[in-house]
């Protein structure tokens, strides 16, 4: 029996988009849910933020699980958040230091023997700067006797240019949370022992100090940088105002961020290449077990913008004039055909995500031959792609500049991802 769309959105979800607005309002509440969403973000994060300085000052079992908790909390807004890339610039040039992914862990911290070693891609995927205090880059000594953030913003991340040295953001402190996850296609995240964080003899893993360091310094950043990005999306911030600066060019920049999230981005990166490659490591937070929680948010983020309402952590709904009341206006069919297919995603959604917390985690999914798990994988890639359509029809409709949402070869040249 299919999921009902209210257990997929929750009822404050279900409101109906408000009548026709301009698009000057549609721009004015596609930024408030912006600064709404970042803000909510931040608060997350400082809670874990909170999580990570008990764990660091008091390391223990129980620590370390609250710190996981707060993590994952944490990427529920965020991940509402990522509709906001490909049509601001002022977001595409920062997202990438807070959930850059896919990461060369070795590059931060011990990982096991079955990872290997330096590749010709990346000479640092297993440099290991927690063990380390002092290492050669690019030809330069660095002193990193002390972990701070500016040691991991300026100087390790990217190193080399190479975009798996991700040094920075969620997924860095992810894997300093959970460490590897070991299981392939079976059961089970990470499984970071507490002790990694305990001090003299009680230590595990070496470097207990250093690994402690790591992790604060990168929440911190997290903390720092989205306190930045909050501020942009408040009146009078950068990326308001370059938003409302140009009526078309905004509702341009709302349909290419939500077409490119939807179509290249989530349907193709995030999800088809893992079905075609059946590989755990393809999977957006592969050391937690938390991806299906990251694509449903992912979706409902797309779905949220279109209709302007978002509910924040805290049950508060922004909400106000919609993209949704603009096409509508301009062709009352597209606005219905977009919405049932932004609801059917969310459907799809939630179906996997529902199998995920009873026990069938993504990485399962993606296992050669797993008939159920990509039939969940691709019903939701598959809405993707689908309600992607009805966008570019909501493009024609409002007569906007012809857009070229983000591709992806899993979905567009499959051959190519085997070459």
């Amino acid at each position: 029996m299919k999921t009902t769309l209210a257990a997929a959105l929750g009822t404050t979800m279900l409101i109906a988009a408000p009548a026709l607005a301009d698009k000057a309002a549609v721009l004015d509440n596609y930024a408030d849910i912006a600064a709404a969403k970042y803000t909510d973000s931040l608060v997350t994060a400082q809670t874990l933020q909170s999580a990570v300085n008990a764990l660091i000052e008091g390391p223990s079992a129980e620590t370390l699980q609250a710190a996981k908790e707060a993590w994952i909390a944490a990427r529920v807004p965020y991940q509402q958040t990522e509709v906001y890339r490909f049509g601001n610039a002022i977001v595409d040039d920062w997202e990438g230091k807070v959930n850059a992914w896919p990461l060369d862990e070795g590059l931060i911290d011990y990982v096991d023997a079955t990872y290997g070693g330096a590749t010709d891609e990346n000479e640092y995927a297993v440099l290991n700067v927690i063990a380390n205090p002092s290492f050669t880059l690019s030809g330069e000594t660095v002193d990193a006797s002390e972990i701070t953030a500016d040691l991991l913003e300026s100087v390790l991340h990217e190193a080399d240019e190479v975009e798996s040295n991700v040094a920075t953001g969620y997924h860095a402190i992810e894997f300093l949370l959970w460490g590897q996850d070991l299981n392939g296609h079976g059961p089970g995240a990470g499984a970071r022992p507490w002790t990694d964080y305990a001090m003299g003899d009680a230590c595990t893993g070496g470097n207990c100090d250093r690994r402690g360091a790591y992790l604060k310094a990168a929440t911190d950043l997290l903390v720092s940088d989205l306190e930045w990005m909050a501020a942009q999306w408040q009146e009078g911030g950068d990326a308001r105002a370059q938003l409302i600066a140009d009526e078309n060019a905004g509702i341009t920049a709302i349909l290419t961020g939500m077409g490119s999230l939807s179509y290249g981005e989530q349907a193709g990166e995030r999800m088809k290449l893992g079905v075609l490659l059946n590989d755990p490591e393809e999977e957006h937070d592969c050391f937690s077990d938390n991806t299906h929680n990251s694509h449903f948010y992912d979706a409902m983020g797309i779905r949220n913008v279109y209709v302007g309402s978002y509910t924040s952590v805290d049950g508060t709904v922004v909400s106000g004039a919609s993209l949704s009341s603009l096409v509508a206006a301009a062709d009352a069919g597209v606005d219905a055909e977009l919405t049932s297919k932004l609801n059917t995603t969310m459907i799809e959604m939630a179906e996997m995500k529902a199998a995920a917390e009873a026990g069938f985690a993504y990485d399962m999914m993606l296992e050669r031959g797993n008939e159920k798990g990509e039939a969940l994988i691709m019903g939701a890639v598959d809405a993707l792609v689908d309600q992607t359509r009805s966008i570019e029809r909501a493009v024609d409709a409002l007569g906007v500049a012809s857009i070229a949402f983000e591709g992806s070869d899993s979905l567009d040249d499959p051959e190519a991802v085997f070459q």
